[in-house]
């Protein structure tokens, strides 16, 4: 990076954690710290929560997966519309009119403490665990561009955000997310633009996603029903909706922006819109990941795009082997590069011919590219047994670094910086309120001043913060962030969606049947993760049909009467 991308990098971020922290001002007491006084207008809640969804998980990652693997991760986020409109009519009424801090505190009132806390619990060894991968994503940055040791360098972006989260609380949180959104938009429209741009000048914006669409890179619609398959147009309506409906209505990272709205209608329009807003997001980041793919089929690749670990291997015993390997990909490279420009002339004549016979030659040569990249990984893996042997999360990242021009490359990059500040930022504010308002306030220290519990937040920001830290260190090993991300979620969000649907919905079943029923779940859950009985995100799905099964189950067997709810 040159000095003009350091310049545009600090000054971005600088402007937006300065402006978050100068609007916050005046946190007095728990009220204005975890919900910023129930103060900020619908458009805040819609960007908040789409800030905090969108980390630096979504823009390193996506775009390697879409590079990778084509359009069709877009589908995860199909249910995402009516789980909005779900959310609207049921869980924000309900959140709004008993004032409440966390999602758990209405469980007490429904069922009991004990039911409270186990779902408060479930929430925070799940966000815990994200919120590690959350900062190792960022991490990725600093290691690559200075060389750093990624394990110092997690110590450092979790500790920047810590001390920025406790400062400023849930205000400037959201009023830096309105920056960021903003800067962010920009930033990535100008990336897929430039990628084009960088083409060759006989490749335009439709030619590059013709050559896309004849590269199986396109594929953003699968209609097959396929449980075993990651992602379709069922599994993303179905289970993407679960996964949404929980994450949005029971997550307190997520509930937490939206109980800021002023009123039930701000809240129920911030969430609306990012309903509408997140699929066209996430498109066009996708859409990026796919523009690079292009580029790369006119330029040389890298073998493998973790820069670190090439240059550790090239100064290896393993140097030689590493050096014919890069040889062959050379070759294949310009082969493909030939097969490209056939491909993009026979499209423009319409010889269907010369198209098959052009894609059939990418095709091969991509399946020799994959062995030459496997014999690669293994030279790595011989080297460095610790070695983060997945560059899907480096694809755009190195793209960025090697092709773009200074100045943007410090605004991409201030870009990840500060979509992950925020993400981690609102998932230790998170955190901190469960524990405090849900374990510590609930079963430690029921009765005692406001600004106890103010300091009592503070500390449990600090704690989570070191936690979370701790889990950045081993996640080098998980692969796909953005895959890692959301599997992590669907081991507990479908348990955690079952104990709100029953307390919503089945007024007959009490606590003792719901309690038990989210244990059995939870452990059946992650037994049908760990013998791959289906893909990930129908685990959203068994997640929450096992606890309301369940739970019918041991109410009939145990003859329990609901309590009657306090509210």
């Amino acid at each position: 990076m040159s000095s003009l991308d350091w310049l545009v990098l600090v000054g971005t971020l600088a402007v937006i954690t300065i402006y978050g922290l100068v609007r916050s001002r005046g946190n007095k007491n728990m009220d204005d710290y975890l919900l910023a006084g129930n103060s900020l207008p619908w458009y805040h809640v819609c960007l908040s929560v789409m800030a905090t969804q969108a980390s630096a998980v979504t823009f390193l990652s996506a775009p390697g997966q879409a590079y990778t693997d084509g359009m069709r991760f877009v589908q995860f986020y199909f249910g995402l519309p009516l789980a909005m409109v779900v959310l609207a009519v049921t869980f924000v009424p309900i959140f709004h009119k008993l004032k409440v801090f966390t999602a758990y505190e209405y469980l007490e009132s429904r069922f009991d403490a004990r039911v409270r806390v186990l779902t408060a619990l479930l929430f925070l060894i799940q966000r815990g665990l994200s919120t590690g991968l959350s900062i190792y994503a960022p991490s990725i940055i600093l290691s690559t561009i200075l060389g750093w040791n990624i394990y110092w360098t997690n110590i450092l972006m979790g500790g920047i955000v810590l001390m920025y989260t406790v400062t400023g609380g849930t205000k400037a949180i959201s009023y830096t997310h309105l920056q960021q959104m903003l800067i962010v938009t920009l930033a990535m429209f100008l990336a897929g633009w430039m990628t084009v741009h960088l083409m060759p000048d006989e490749i335009g914006f439709t030619d590059a996603l013709q050559v896309a669409g004849k590269s199986g890179r396109l594929n953003t619609i699968d209609l097959k029903f396929d449980p075993d398959s990651r992602y379709n147009v069922w599994s993303g309506l179905i289970g993407g909706f679960f996964l949404q409906l929980s994450y949005f209505g029971t997550d307190q990272s997520q509930v937490g922006r939206y109980l800021t709205g002023q009123t039930v209608g701000q809240s129920r329009l911030g969430l609306l819109a990012n309903g509408m807003l997140k699929i066209p997001m996430q498109f066009l980041i996708l859409l990026a990941g796919v523009l690079v793919f292009v580029f790369y089929q006119f330029q040389p690749s890298p073998i493998f795009f973790n820069k670190v670990e090439t240059d550790a291997l090239k100064k290896s015993p393993y140097a030689a082997q590493y050096h014919q390997l890069e040889q062959q990909h050379t070759q294949l490279e310009t082969q493909r590069q030939q097969a490209i420009i056939s491909l993009n002339k026979a499209l423009n004549n319409d010889n269907e011919r010369a198209v098959e016979e052009a894609r059939t030659l990418i095709q091969t040569t991509d399946t020799q590219e994959r062995s030459i990249k496997q014999q690669t990984v293994d030279l790595i893996k011989k080297n460095n047994p610790a070695a983060d042997v997945s560059d899907v999360n480096y694809i755009f990242l190195r793209f960025v670094l090697d092709y773009l021009p200074h100045g943007l490359i410090g605004l991409l990059i201030a870009v990840i910086f500060s979509a992950s500040m925020g993400s981690i930022a609102a998932a230790y504010n998170s955190l901190a309120s469960t524990t405090v308002v849900d374990i510590y306030k609930r079963l430690i220290r029921q009765k005692s001043e406001d600004k106890h519990y103010l300091l009592a937040s503070k500390v449990s920001t600090v704690i989570w913060g070191v936690f979370c830290i701790f889990v950045a260190q081993f996640a080098n090993r998980l692969g796909s962030m953005i895959e890692a991300v959301n599997i992590l979620g669907s081991l507990f969000y479908g348990v955690i969606l079952g104990i709100f649907l029953i307390a919503f919905y089945c007024k007959s079943i009490g606590p003792k049947a719901t309690f038990w029923a989210a244990i059995l779940g939870e452990i059946l859950v992650v037994l049908c993760y760990y013998y791959e009985v289906t893909a990930f995100l129908w685990l959203n799905v068994i997640g929450c049909l096992l606890v309301v099964g369940i739970a019918w189950i041991l109410k009939m067997m145990l003859g329990e009467k609901a309590p009657v709810p306090s509210d």
